[in-house]
């Protein structure tokens, strides 16, 4: 029987996506396909050996359709219960624990709140107000403030003076905020990271915002430390496919963005020699994931209990009720 791998995708699907469908069906024993995803009942088996998930962010119903299926056997690509857990201020934390240089970073509290907040009962926890002056000391100026789970360059704002950063900071709203030390760069690079090994550095305009062609600008040993820093981060992030941006100053290259667990990967954005890297790379990933019948990390608490209890049955659903609504058999009728 073959394999089985679905994608998951949105308005790209008639790129990437189907181009990696169309790879994978060249090799024989796997099947693969744009995903279908129906009404999920509680008792769900899996369907597909292997998911790849690039539009779960946008569309919440995804992303718990594959936190069943992952609980069901499919290898999920990215672990969905990491991609719903993470975020960049978590992000900036780790990687400084793990030795890659970060800029400065403080998480600001939000703004505003939702309306059954008192401010004056409900936030005895929080210290305000905040030591503004101690925080700008810190981080500097000029700086970028950025939502703390933020992405795709929304709400972003280089912040100059403090007046410019209380204008920003009171104009936010309910977004919890980040304010990093804006490195004054010398050279830009984007990684693309497939399988947390593979590794694919590329030159980034920051201000056209576009992947540039230019092939060996930095010294063999500084791209072999970039390279290292992103497989580093992808490893203890858990994520097999993302992308990395590192700011390089004075030969220290600090990462600045790196939980984009669907990263851009249109052709005529990545540029052809980079679509196709990432193309072989992801086929080889799937098909690997497939062929092994590998499952995502052991890190959850229900998994390690499920390990210990591989042996026992599980429950039978619940009775069939005597007669399903109109309205609910109707729709069957229809979608059938």
């Amino acid at each position: 029987m073959n394999k089985k791998i679905g994608i998951l995708a949105g308005m790209e699907w008639d790129h990437f996506p189907m181009a990696l469908i169309e790879r994978i069906n060249a090799v024989p024993g796997f099947e693969a396909e744009l995903a279908k995803i129906d009404a999920t009942p509680e008792n769900f088996t899996k369907k597909y050996d292997v998911l790849v998930d690039r539009i779960s962010h946008e569309v919440p119903f995804y992303r718990f359709h594959l936190k069943a299926a992952m609980l069901a056997g499919t290898y999920c690509i990215n672990d969905p219960f990491w991609f719903s857990a993470d975020d960049k201020f978590f992000g900036f934390s780790l990687a400084q624990r793990i030795g890659v240089p970060v800029p400065r970073t403080v998480m600001l509290p939000q703004r505003e709140y939702i309306p059954a907040i008192d401010p004056n009962r409900s936030l005895n926890n929080l210290v305000y107000p905040l030591d503004w002056e101690g925080i700008a000391r810190y981080v500097g100026f000029p700086a970028i403030c950025k939502p703390a789970d933020g992405g795709g360059w929304r709400n972003v704002n280089r912040v100059d003076s403090m007046d410019e950063l209380m204008r920003v900071y009171n104009e936010s709203g309910q977004l919890v905020l980040t304010l990093q030390q804006f490195i004054e760069f010398d050279d830009y690079v984007r990684c693309l990271v497939i399988g947390r090994d593979h590794v694919r550095m590329i030159r980034y305009s920051v201000k056209n915002r576009g992947y540039l062609p230019d092939k060996n600008f930095l010294p063999a040993a500084l791209e072999a430390r970039i390279i290292d820093y992103a497989r580093e981060l992808n490893r203890a992030l858990g994520y097999d496919m993302n992308s990395v941006e590192f700011a390089i100053k004075d030969g220290v290259p600090y990462a600045i963005d790196f939980t984009n667990p669907a990263p851009d990967m249109y052709p005529h954005h990545i540029l052809p020699d980079n679509y196709e890297w990432c193309l072989e790379k992801m086929t080889e990933l799937c098909i690997t994931a497939a062929r092994e019948g590998r499952k995502n990390d052991a890190g959850h608490s229900w998994q390690r209990y499920l390990e210990k209890k591989s042996s026992h049955p599980a429950a039978p659903p619940a009775a069939t009720p005597a007669a399903a609504p109109r309205a609910a058999a109707a729709a069957t009728a229809r979608r059938s």
